[in-house]
């Protein structure tokens, strides 16, 4: 559960680090208010529209696989942020950063639904949530940081931010292959008994939401 609450951490870091950017980028490149407000929303464009696709695959060929491929992917193309150098090439990149990203957090919440009974997972999902505020609250300064003090190369704040805020999820997607387990039965570290219990009582929640559904239908 840390471990995915440290995955959401970097995945908003990465969503909105073009604010961050635009402090110094926007005069660099000639980019207009318009044109920024622009680059802001064309992420959700592709976002929208691979979600659905997204969690297909995901489902396919499991939550672990999937999860780290999406974070590995848009770790390497925020990365590649650093060396746009029009409104057209940071556009492309946004696309393309909605596309890569697509399924991460809805794939995590199919994920909760493997491991934790249907009465945790209110829990669960309100800590996972927790993300947001922390994730303001490291990037706020750490952004800011980066853009007043690294000009390595002759290369501004604004492209290091990109390139170093990228990393994290390239290193944590890599982990992320090797570490998540997709399924209880999997789990090394569970016994067998636990894993019994636990495949007992997802199943058990599986026939009573069905339950409740049914009914809430026949009431309806």
């Amino acid at each position: 559960m840390v471990f995915l609450f440290v995955l959401y951490i970097i995945n908003v870091i990465d969503r909105g680090n073009l604010s961050y950017a635009a402090l110094t980028m926007n005069d660099e490149l000639n980019i207009s208010p318009a044109a920024f407000g622009a680059l802001s929303s064309i992420f959700f464009i592709p976002y929208f529209l691979f979600e659905v696709p997204s969690n297909m695959l995901l489902h396919r060929f499991g939550a672990r696989k999937w999860i780290a491929r999406i974070m590995v992917s848009w770790g390497i193309v925020t990365s590649v942020a650093m060396f746009r150098n029009s409104f057209a090439h940071i556009a492309t990149v946004r696309f393309f950063l909605g596309v890569m990203e697509a399924g991460f957090f809805p794939g995590v919440l199919f994920y909760f639904t493997l491991w934790f009974p249907q009465r945790e997972r209110a829990k669960v999902i309100a800590f996972f949530m927790m993300a947001l505020p922390v994730s303001v609250f490291i990037s706020s300064p750490l952004s800011g940081w980066i853009l007043d003090n690294l000009n390595w190369m002759g290369l501004s704040g604004w492209r290091w931010l990109f390139f170093l805020e990228g990393l994290p999820a390239i290193l944590f997607g890599i982990i992320t292959w090797f570490y998540l387990t997709d399924s209880p039965r999997e789990a090394r570290w569970l016994s067998d008994e636990e894993k019994n219990w636990l495949t007992t009582e997802m199943e058990r929640g599986k026939y009573i939401q069905l339950f409740l559904s049914l009914s809430l239908l026949l009431v309806y």
